[in-house]
């Protein structure tokens, strides 16, 4: 048989999916939680068995063929209809089960403390608690509920918000010693701390404050907020983070804000869910708890 009439594998094709939603390797292999080279040779061995270009690739991006613009679109329609046509089934026939997709220091911060009182909220109900793939800002696939940082700007999806992202800058109290607080020029020459996923934060509360971004003495790069506080906590340097959403580390006296100052952000925690699950008693006792809950973080 012609390799040329038998169907693509399914994981070329949502590979070829991703890639197209981001024309970006990068993004896409995030999303995948593969390598930007994997990802490319799976293109490039989609389009060889296709025997047809669909993507154009250029020094600093890609670009759609006529052919793969059409094949995307089918794609993503075809990938959206299985992925509520799963969904439904496994609400209707499979184990009750709801997954959230929460990133991992809002789990440990706002979520695990309240387990208990989320699973007696749904006793004949399973929670499946997942880490989204790092950088992803979307909802995932696989998720019933996500935790989502953003400014609302996901039109498909059901979202609910509930507390702001402030950013406020944090050291651990023996830097404060001999730290003049009474200007942000203090900052120069510092060690800054920075979210390799977030390396926009310092110059978005530089922005939010009215100030030219702070140059560095020395940066240290963490890829994740746990290891961020951890290295607050130990003073070994000052950090962008996230308020109200880390302030158990500030109540107990681990760390301290630099400022006084509270930036005024358009960011905000939401949970989302697809607007086909807002029927689903679980789904909506988790949304509507978790406003609850969280209201007086705002």
């Amino acid at each position: 048989m012609n390799s040329q009439k038998r169907l693509p594998s399914l994981r070329a094709l949502r590979t070829f999916q991703v890639v197209g939603k981001y024309l970006s390797l990068k993004e896409a292999a995030d999303e995948l939680c593969i390598t930007a080279s994997a990802v490319s040779h799976q293109i490039k061995g989609l389009e060889e068995h296709l025997g047809i270009e669909l993507l154009i690739r250029k020094t600093r991006a890609l670009e759609f063929t006529q052919a793969g613009k059409h094949y995307y679109d089918y794609l993503s329609e075809m990938f959206a209809r299985l992925e509520s046509e799963t969904h439904q089934l496994w609400a209707e026939y499979g184990r009750k089960i709801i997954r959230i997709s929460v990133p991992p220091f809002f789990a440990s911060e706002k979520l695990l403390p309240k387990l208990d009182a989320l699973n007696s909220l749904i006793p004949d109900t399973d929670v499946l608690l997942s880490t989204p793939p790092s950088g992803m800002k979307d909802h995932p696939a696989e998720a019933d509920l996500s935790i989502l940082l953003g400014n609302d700007n996901w039109p498909n999806m059901v979202t609910y918000p509930l507390f702001a992202g402030h950013l406020v800058v944090a050291a651990a109290p023996s830097l404060m010693k001999d730290f003049d607080n009474s200007s942000f020029k203090s900052l120069n020459g510092q060690t800054l701390i920075v979210h390799e996923n977030r390396p926009e934060g310092w110059s978005n509360w530089a922005k939010a404050v009215g100030i030219p971004q702070p140059k560095a003495g020395k940066v240290l790069r963490f890829d994740s907020m746990s290891s961020i506080m951890q290295a607050v906590s130990r003073g070994l340097g000052f950090a962008i983070v996230y308020w109200p959403l880390s302030d158990n580390w500030f109540g107990d006296g681990q760390i301290v804000r630099v400022y006084d100052t509270k930036t005024i952000t358009d960011e905000y925690f939401y949970v989302a869910h697809r607007p086909e699950d807002s029927k689903r008693p679980g789904i909506k006792k988790i949304s509507e708890w978790l406003q609850y809950e969280l209201k007086h973080d705002g």
